[in-house]
C-alpha cells in the first residue's frame, strides 16, 4: 500500500470515495461471520460499528440498529479483526494492547478503526470505470485467515500487510509480518478486501469465494475490471487500525523475536484477519458511491455525527470475562 502522503495526493486528485473514523463499540469473544450463533467463539475480536452486533446475525443488519459508533450516522454495518496482545518475554503473561484513533479522523474518535469505501482505490482510468454497486442486507465476507502459517501463504493475501510507524503520518515500509524492532509510534494494520462480487450469493461456505480481488499486488492500487464469474463491481473495502504497542517497547529485550501475538495465539502475524457485515441504512452507501467527486465528506448525502454521539452507542458484555491487564493464558486459550 502506497504512503498517506502518496495516498492524500492521490486522493485529491480522484477525489472518489470515502474515509472515516469509527470508535471502538466492544472487544469480545463473538464472531457471527465465521462461528454464527456460538457464544463464546474462539477467540477475541475487536468490533466498531452498530449496536445490532451479537452473536447470531442475518437479514438487514442496518434496518436494527439504533446507533452507530462511525462518524458516518447512516453506517450500523460491523467491522471487526482479532485483537494484538503482548507476551512478556520473561514470563509469558499477556497484556491487551490498546488501539488509538489513526490520523486525520474526526476529534474524538476513541480508539477504533479507520474505513475505506473506494470507488477504484484512488486511481481510475476510463477503460476500467465500472459502475459501483452497493452491498445488499445480509452481505458479510472475511479476508485472512488465522490458520495462514507462511510468508508465501501471506502474500497472497494481497492488502493484508504491517507497518512499524514511527509516526501517525510517517509509516514506513509494509511487510507481511509483524515487525522485528520496537515501534516509536506503534504497529498499523491494514485489511484490504476485495471488490469483485458474484452477483448471487450474500456469502459462502469460506466467506470468502462469492468474492475475487483482482488486485494482484498490493491494496490502494488501481483495480482491474471484474471478471465474467465474479462480474458485479462493489466498494473497495479498507481496515486501518493503530495498535499503540508503545509502552511495551520498554520490555521488548534487545535482539529477541517480536512479543507480540494475536488473540488467537498466532506466534507469526500472517493470521492476521478480518470480517465485515454490511449494515447501511435503505440507499445511503449506494448514493455515497454514484457520486464521483467526493471524499471524507459523507458525499454531499451522508450525514455525520459527532464523535462524541457515536462514542455514547454501546453493547452489553454477552461474554463477560477478564480480557485486559495481565494474563497467564489468552481469553478462550486452554492454559
Amino acid at each position: 500500500m502506497k504512503s498517506l502522503s502518496v495516498v492524500l495526493a492521490l486522493v485529491a486528485q480522484a477525489q472518489a470515495g470515502l474515509r472515516f473514523g469509527c470508535s471502538t463499540l466492544t472487544i469480545q469473544r463473538l464472531d457471527p461471520v465465521v462461528e454464527s450463533g456460538k457464544s463464546p467463539s474462539a477467540h477475541l475480536h475487536h468490533i466498531v460499528g452498530g449496536n445490532a452486533f451479537n452473536a447470531s446475525m442475518t437479514g438487514d443488519v442496518g434496518e436494527r440498529g439504533t446507533c452507530t459508533t462511525c462518524e458516518m450516522s447512516e453506517d450500523f454495518s460491523n467491522y471487526w479483526t482479532a485483537v494484538l496482545y503482548f507476551k512478556h518475554p520473561t514470563n509469558g503473561s499477556y497484556h491487551r494492547v490498546p488501539v488509538k484513533a489513526n490520523a486525520a479522523l474526526a476529534p474524538g474518535t476513541t480508539g477504533g478503526m479507520t474505513i475505506y469505501y473506494t470507488q477504484h482505490d484512488f486511481t481510475t482510468d476510463d477503460l476500467q470505470n465500472q459502475p459501483i454497486t452497493a452491498f445488499p442486507p445480509g452481505f458479510r465476507m472475511t479476508v485472512g485467515s488465522p490458520t495462514t502459517e507462511t510468508l508465501d501463504q501471506a502474500k497472497g493475501h494481497i492488502g493484508l500487510r504491517y507497518n512499524c510507524l514511527q509516526s501517525l503520518i510517517n509509516r514506513g515500509p509494509e511487510m507481511p509480518d509483524f515487525p522485528t524492532t520496537p515501534c516509536p509510534a506503534g504497529i498499523f494494520t491494514v485489511h484490504h478486501f476485495p471488490a469483485c462480487w458474484d452477483g448471487k450469493n450474500l456469502d459462502s461456505p469460506d466467506h470468502q469465494s462469492h468474492m475475487y480481488n483482482t488486485i494482484k499486488y498490493d491494496g490502494f492500487t488501481n483495480a482491474p475490471p471484474c471478471p465474467a464469474s465474479h462480474p458485479v463491481r462493489m466498494p473497495q473495502v479498507t481496515y486501518e487500525t493503530v495498535w499503540d504497542t508503545t509502552k511495551f517497547n520498554s520490555m521488548w529485550p534487545s535482539g529477541t523475536p517480536n512479543p507480540f501475538v494475536w488473540s488467537f495465539e498466532g506466534s507469526s502475524g500472517y493470521g492476521t484477519h478480518a470480517d465485515y457485515m454490511f449494515g447501511w441504512k435503505g440507499d445511503s452507501l449506494q448514493r455515497a458511491m454514484n457520486k464521483s467527486e467526493c471524499f471524507y465528506d459523507g458525499c454531499g448525502s451522508i450525514t455525520k455525527q459527532a464523535m462524541s454521539t457515536a462514542n455514547q452507542c454501546t453493547v452489553k458484555d454477552f461474554i463477560g470475562e477478564e480480557t485486559d491487564g495481565w494474563l497467564d493464558h489468552l481469553p478462550g486459550m486452554e492454559m
